[in-house]
């Protein structure tokens, strides 16, 4: 491929002053009451965000100054501007009086803190060798889901069209503290640049991705509501994929539909050795049971359900099998 011109290669840089500017604007709007604009402004800085690498990559124009420009403007975006919007929304004046306006701006300033920490740690990572399937995650939730994530209580109050249990001080405390501990865990995400679909797929897809869009275009806020909560939903799997993985190194580089048949054929394999454990409650249901039998006439109610009664009754109330003698097949 041909070397880049300086034109070419400024584009993805323009694009991510873009966002960064959408960001910054995000606070003015909120300011001035526009609170419908601010979110519109912190969604239009995530868009551009999962843009700007992308064309970087495409064009061969990737630089040492775009990844360091691409992490400060991911900072002001999502860090700065969207706590001090839920700090003017929330916290700011006789709103924050439970908490108090010097409190709620301590609680803005833990979040922008613990995005910067974030944005850190993922620069470091870059240096650090990961296993192949590492690139498939994000070490604790990414810059743009957090800010949006930390935008939810305000966006479901523009929805609804009124104040509620969602929009209170200490629920906004609360929300607000654990988007941030999202962002500095060490929870796997999911990476939507490394999903990837069979050609057959392709042109459903796509019809999927008109209706999704003529959704957003119609109901913004319900549809950013839905992704959210979407995407706080897929934690779980994320992590019991990514610990899946780490357990089978012969999935690691080999297709989606590979790994299907490796799991299928992993989950044969155990039924058929026997590995699952159907008696382990009723072994402990019984013995507890039989434990707190009160003693009669001095005898243990142990030995009582041991020597009395037919054996195979007792064993089947254990949920255990005798082993039983091989049988004669008239055969030296």
């Amino acid at each position: 491929m041909a070397p880049s011109t300086p034109g070419i290669r400024l584009l993805p840089n323009a694009i991510t002053v873009l966002a960064m500017s959408a960001g910054l604007s995000a606070v003015q709007f909120a300011i001035v009451g526009m609170w419908g604009a601010a979110i519109g402004a912190i969604a239009a800085a995530a868009l551009l965000d999962g843009l700007d690498g992308r064309i970087a990559r495409l064009l061969d124009a990737t630089s040492k100054m775009g990844a360091e420009l691409d992490s400060l403007a991911d900072a002001i975006s999502f860090g700065v501007a969207p706590a001090l919007v839920i700090y003017i929304w929330r916290f700011e004046g006789a709103r924050g009086e439970w908490i108090g306006d010097r409190g709620g701006w301590i609680v803005a300033l833990v979040f922008a803190v613990c995005m910067v920490l974030r944005l850190a740690r993922f620069n470091t990572l870059l240096d650090v060798e990961q296993p192949p399937y590492a690139k498939e995650f994000f070490v604790g939730v990414p810059a743009p889901a957090g800010g949006l994530l930390l935008l939810l209580p305000l966006i479901v109050e523009e929805q609804v069209g009124r104040d509620g249990w969602w929009s209170s001080v200490p629920v906004v405390v609360v929300w607000t503290v654990g988007v941030a501990l999202l962002l500095v865990s060490r929870i796997p995400t999911l990476s939507v640049k490394s999903i990837k679909v069979p050609p057959r797929a392709v042109a459903p897809l796509l019809v999927l991705v008109a209706l999704l869009g003529a959704v957003i275009i119609t109901y913004p806020l319900a549809a950013l509501i839905a992704a959210m909560v979407f995407y706080l939903g897929h934690l779980p799997y994320s992590v019991r994929r990514y610990l899946w993985l780490a357990k089978h190194p012969e999935a690691w580089e080999v297709p989606a539909a590979d790994r299907r048949a490796i799991r299928r054929a992993h989950g044969v394999a155990n039924r058929r050795l026997g590995l699952h454990q159907p008696l382990r409650g009723r072994v402990a249901g019984a013995a507890l049971r039989v434990a707190r039998l009160p003693r009669r006439n001095g005898v243990d109610p142990t030995k009582m359900a041991v020597d009395t009664g037919p054996r195979r009754r007792n064993w089947r109330k254990l949920g255990l099998r005798r082993n039983q003698p091989p049988k004669d097949t008239g055969q030296d």
